[in-house]
């Protein structure tokens, strides 16, 4: 019988080596085949190694741990577990005591990690379950929760303007013009019909300061005004697009978020 792999994720090299140790204390069998330092790292190893259970820390820079799930888990095919390892209790209980996807306190201590152990064993053993599009729809969207919750301070006023730059140019758009802000590594365009600026305020930033009902993510580095929104459009590789009204540019729907846009 083939042994099990494990990834371990976590931006603190001595508790990754921590948790590989305990990992070998209750469960000997247990392969690591890797270990990232970042979300990105997280996800890149999962799409390539395909391990059994994936151990991601829930606060890491770039891509947290919680962004990195939603990404494997929209992954062709997937089929491990994931186990999320939080320093902050209030930020997992509620989200995952259904148990689809498990949790650890740091520091993990032997004993709640081997009933972590034994649930996902439990799982790894059970037959195969036929992919359904609803449960990891709902699934994605208690990610997408859990991390709008961390990321939200409590009592934020949504933006009303967002003060842009073009070349020596700074513009003050009002946020009901704004079709889509659009990310790459350093800057983020803010996008009307008729003008375009940039902001240094990385998408996660700014999430927070959008207002929920009128924005929506569609893509690590994409949000939407759900207002301008025309259609959305699925091609034969189930990728999704979206259309703007009076507006030519295309956003693409990330795997991730594809749940938001089917049919109910």
């Amino acid at each position: 019988m083939t042994a099990p792999r494990a990834v371990i994720a976590d931006d603190e090299r001595l508790l990754r080596e921590q948790l590989r140790s305990r990992l070998g204390q209750v469960w000997p069998e247990l392969e690591i085949v890797g270990e990232a330092r970042d979300g990105r790292e997280a996800l890149a190893l999962a799409e390539e190694l395909r391990p059994d259970v994936i151990f991601l820390d829930i606060r890491m820079p770039g891509m947290t741990g919680i962004e990195a799930a939603s990404e494997i888990l929209a992954l062709p095919d997937w089929q491990g577990e994931i186990v999320f390892v939080t320093a902050y209790d209030e930020y997992a209980v509620e989200a995952f005591e259904q148990g689809a996807i498990d949790y650890l306190l740091k520091p993990a201590e032997a004993q709640r990690l081997a009933q972590t152990v034994q649930r996902v064993k439990a799982r790894l053993a059970a037959p195969p379950a036929p992919a359904s599009e609803p449960a990891l729809d709902a699934l994605l969207e208690r990610l997408a929760k859990l991390q709008r919750g961390i990321d939200t301070p409590a009592s934020v006023q949504p933006l009303r303007w967002v003060r842009c730059t073009a070349g020596s140019t700074t513009r003050m758009f009002d946020i009901n013009d704004i079709l889509f802000f659009r990310s790459d590594e350093k800057y983020t365009r803010v996008q009307t019909r008729t003008q375009e600026g940039f902001i240094r305020t990385p998408i996660r930033e700014l999430l927070p300061q959008l207002d929920p009902n009128q924005f929506c993510q569609v893509h690590r580095s994409a949000v939407v005004n759900l207002a301008a929104v025309e259609a959305v459009t699925r091609d034969d590789d189930g990728r999704q697009r979206v259309h703007l009204r009076d507006f030519p540019e295309v956003l693409e729907v990330s795997r991730s978020f594809a749940h938001l846009f089917r049919s109910s």
